[in-house]
């Protein structure tokens, strides 16, 4: 007899491979490296939308064009996939070296900004060997972060539990704020998503 939560978890897992399949579709026929497809979204993902990261400083998401920023989406208190997703853009800015920071940015903001505030943020990356120059994690007021995850096509979605059902995608924006590529940030190799900075930074 399964209780609710361990329903719940099967939820959340069942829907993290309902992702990976959308994203598999999505590419199919132009996938260079599994879990890299070509970006399908046309917006500007770096509008003049001010947020806040770990450090409490105000930053403009508009202020980060310029060089290709690599984005993905988590919250602190998550215990299943988020520390896997950290870890790997861990692992992508090991293999960047010295580039992060001067030739491409990570940015992480939170699912839960009525709860991650900068210390929760500061707190995660320092936890999660993300404690990166060139890297920065953003919370701000919720509309907000509603409003940026609109931008990208994806939704976050509270259960009863407190926990948060989310996209697993990670996405790379070129220097004009625009997606070149889309990850199932789950599958793709750290040398893969590297590869494609080089290309948006004209090296490839």
């Amino acid at each position: 007899m399964f209780d609710i939560r361990t329903i719940r978890h099967y939820r959340r897992v069942l829907g993290i491979f309902s992702l990976a399949a959308i994203l598999a579709l999505s590419g199919c026929g132009d996938r260079e490296a599994k879990g890299d497809y070509p970006a399908a979204n046309a917006n500007n993902c770096l509008p003049e939308v001010s947020l806040i990261d770990q450090h409490g400083s105000a930053v403009s998401l508009a202020s980060l064009k310029g060089k290709p920023v690599l984005i993905d989406f988590i919250y602190t208190s998550c215990e299943l996939t988020c520390p896997t997703l950290t870890a790997k853009m861990a692992a992508i800015a090991h293999e960047l070296g010295p580039a992060l920071g001067a030739n491409v940015r990570i940015v992480s903001i939170t699912l839960d900004p009525e709860h991650d505030r900068p210390a929760e943020l500061a707190k995660y990356a320092n936890s999660h060997d993300a404690n990166e120059n060139g890297w920065i994690f953003l919370t701000g007021p919720p509309a907000q972060i509603d409003q940026v995850l609109a931008l990208f096509k994806i939704r976050r979605t509270r259960e009863s539990d407190g926990s948060i059902t989310h996209s697993v995608a990670a996405f790379l924006l070129g220097p004009d704020g625009h997606q070149v590529r889309q990850y199932n940030a789950l599958e793709v190799s750290p040398e893969a998503v590297v590869a494609d900075v080089d290309r948006a930074r004209g090296k490839g």
